[in-house]
Order: C-alpha cells, then structure tokens, then sequence
C-alpha cells in the first residue's frame, strides 16, 4: 500500500476505537469509500507531486454536494433526498489539489446554531470536556480536527459556524470573505451569510486550504518585523466578558504591545446596536427555503430550529426591506471605522464554553451569547480567523479573533502569521 493510503487505513483504525462519540461526530463514514479515495489521491500526486494539499485527509461538512452521496444537514427531512451527482466546486477544488475525502460530519441541524447540539445524532463533547458543548454549528468537523484524525475540516459560517467550534477545540478556523469562495453545490441555511472556509489544526494548512478554495495566493509579508495597526473594539465585542476571556485578553493585548504592534480604539457600537438584523435576515433567508416542510418539521425537526426560523412569521415586508437597507448602511460603517487599522481583533467568544446540559436547559440565550461576538462580522460582512492562544497555566486555550472587511483575506492571514507566534 502507499503512504496515503496507509495514512487512511491508520485514522480510520483511529475512528473506530472512537466508540459511541463516532456517530456524534459523522453522518456518513464509509472506510471502503475512503480508501479508493486515497488511492485515487496517491496516483494524482504520483502525476503531480507539489499539489498543495497532497495527501492530507479532509473530513466534510454535510452540507458540501459529493458525488453519490445524499446531503442532508444532519437532518431527518432530508435523510431520503437524492444522492448528489457531482461533487460541489469547493470538494472538487481540494480533491484536485491531493486531499482525500474522510467522511461527513455532523452538525446542527441545517447549521442553524453556535452551540452544536443535535437531537438526532446525539452531541458530542468538546476535545478539552466531554460534558461541554463542542460549538456548532460544524460541531463535528471540529471534532475531526481536534481528535487527528484528519488534517483539515471544511466547514460553513453563517453566524460564526466555522470559528465558534475551533476557538472552543483549539483550532484555526478562517472564515473567508464571503463571496471569495465559491457556494455552488453547498447546501444554504441564509445565502447572503453563508460562507465555506477551512478548520485546522495549524495556521499555515488552514491558509493553504483557503488559496486551495479561493484560487488566491496568500504569500508571507517579507520580513518579521512588519508593525500592525491594530484596532480594538470598544462599545461592541469586548462588554459582558467572563473574567478568564476579560484577562486572556487583556494579556492578549499587552504581549501585542509589547511585541511592538501600535492598538488603537475603535468604536463599533453601531454593530452592537444593529445585531437584530442577523437574527431578522437568517430568519427570513432559512425561512424560505423550509417553510413549505414546517409540518413535517414539527414531527422530524429540531423544535430549537424550527422555533428559530418561525421567527420570520413576525416580521413584515417592510421590516425585511427595512433590514437589508440597515445592513448595507452598517457594513458601508464598518469599512469606514476600519479604514486607518490593518486589522481588528476580539475575543472570539465571549465565555468560555458552558456544559451541553446548561445549553440543554436556556438554548436562546447560551446560544445567543456563543454566537454574539462571530455574528457581529458576519453582519458586516468580514473576513475573520479564530486562533488558539495558549494560556500559562491552563489547560483549555483562549482563542482570538483576527477580522478586517470583506476582501481583506490577505491582510487577515498575514496578521495571523505575525500574532499566531506570540502565543502559539
């Protein structure tokens, strides 16, 4: 056998001494189908052998269109569909590039939430606490990553999908610009919000991934010794901190000083003040794709979703027209609040994560609060990566937010690349 797949052979061993957390963390795994993946990936490289992303392994979202396999969002409304006929552009652009396909994951139902519960699958733990919440909604993508079982996960951000389960298992998770990646073929929860991106146990296969996805080069800035202009925000991301994020970030900002890299203020309590519009906007988008299976849903649904896509039904016509207005108004500020700074950076969460069972217990607001401060660049419509930082003294790491508008990706990744050192 070649490298490959001896590589697939040993995380597939690796998968099945998972036990009951494998069926909380795949939709769909088929070992034979891996294999002949893997072999098709290792004659590939044999033609081509500087292919970027030869021979790692890629757990995918069940959301992403492989061919001859049914997508359905972890849901049971859609278990039955059709198998998809071709792969979507994002599974064809990695495959092409060496990876090999390592099974579905699980995630939130229609990836409708930050926290990654899932009453059909069961949810797993995180890779620090089986009892805590492994964020969601790429829950199991996350998982795949954090376990080694493969070397990146792809993933969508809506809400903050992609960057809430890597800050929480201590992962690189990039959510690119939103129209930097192409969509086809991915099933949607709110198309003006949706964004494919990569999850990663280190920054430079995350950034790989993402040229991979982008068809964008992402060279190193020359030199170590570029200074950032920081932004950091003030009236918005920082308010209502727990005390371990307040200080990991607070320490955060020190050592960045210290480092040499200039922060400065930046007032975006407009974001704050404007994040109804997320709530209004994913409601309305994710409405009109399920309200025609409502019925069903009621009997085969999540009732946590469902609940949250009904929102929609009070919300008027001249409210959503209103919204979107609003929306172009904020991202427009936003530009304009970080035109004098490189880059901005936040906690990416603003608490640690709590256990499964008090999310279980009060969903709207655990889950409103895992989601506030991801959502916020979502709403504006930025590109943001979520970074571990390792903490003196503690097990679980803190994770930072690296975020700039849209269109910024480089500018993003190459801060990373100079503050990821600092705390790696």
């Amino acid at each position: 056998m070649g490298a490959m797949i001896d590589k697939a052979q040993a995380a597939i061993d690796k998968v099945n001494e998972l036990g009951d957390l494998k069926d909380k963390i795949f939709t769909e795994f088929n070992p034979e189908r891996i294999l002949n993946s893997a072999k098709q990936a290792e004659e590939r490289v044999a033609s081509h052998p500087k292919l970027p992303l030869a021979g790692m392994l890629v757990s995918i979202k069940d959301l992403y269109d492989e061919a001859g396999i049914a997508t359905t969002a972890a849901s049971r409304l859609l278990k039955d569909r059709a198998v998809a006929t071709a792969d979507c552009d994002v599974v064809r652009l990695v495959k092409e590039a060496g990876a090999v396909p390592f099974g579905r994951t699980t995630l939130s139902e229609f990836a409708y939430s930050g926290v990654g519960l899932n009453p059909h699958y069961g949810t797993p733990g995180n890779i620090f606490d089986p009892a805590g919440i492994p964020g969601g909604s790429t829950s199991g993508g996350g998982l795949t990553v954090a376990h080694g079982l493969v070397d990146f996960a792809l993933g969508t951000d809506t809400g903050g999908s992609i960057r809430i389960p890597s800050a929480i298992n201590g992962l690189y998770g990039f959510k690119p610009s939103r129209l930097s990646v192409p969509g086809t073929g991915i099933h949607p929860l709110a198309e003006s919000f949706d964004t494919p991106g990569p999850l990663a146990g280190d920054l430079e296969t995350a950034i790989s991934v993402f040229e991979v996805m982008s068809g964008q080069s992402v060279r190193a800035e020359s030199g170590d010794d570029h200074v950032l202009r920081i932004g950091v925000p003030v009236n918005a991301f920082v308010d209502g901190l727990d005390a371990r994020v307040k200080a990991d970030f607070a320490m955060v900002c020190e050592q960045l000083r210290s480092s040499g890299h200039e922060l400065v203020e930046v007032d975006l309590g407009f974001v704050a003040e404007n994040a109804i519009l997320n709530k209004m906007l994913v409601s309305f988008e994710a409405h009109k794709i399920y309200s025609g299976d409502f019925d069903k849903l009621e009997t085969c649904g999540d009732p946590r979703v469902l609940s949250r896509m009904k929102f929609a039904d009070s919300l008027s016509k001249g409210d959503i027209i209103a919204a979107y207005a609003t929306r172009t108004d904020v991202v427009s500020r936003f530009g304009a609040a970080m035109a004098d700074v490189d880059v901005m950076i936040s906690p990416t969460l603003p608490m640690m994560a709590p256990k499964i069972a008090e999310v279980e217990a009060d969903f709207d607001n655990l889950n409103a609060m895992m989601l506030r401060n991801t959502s916020y660049l979502n709403l504006v419509d930025a590109c943001a990566i979520s970074i571990p930082v390792h903490v003196v003294g503690q097990t679980v790491p803190a994770a930072l937010m690296i975020a700039a508008p849209h269109g910024h990706d480089r500018a993003v990744l190459n801060a990373a690349r100079l503050i990821d050192p600092l705390f790696g």
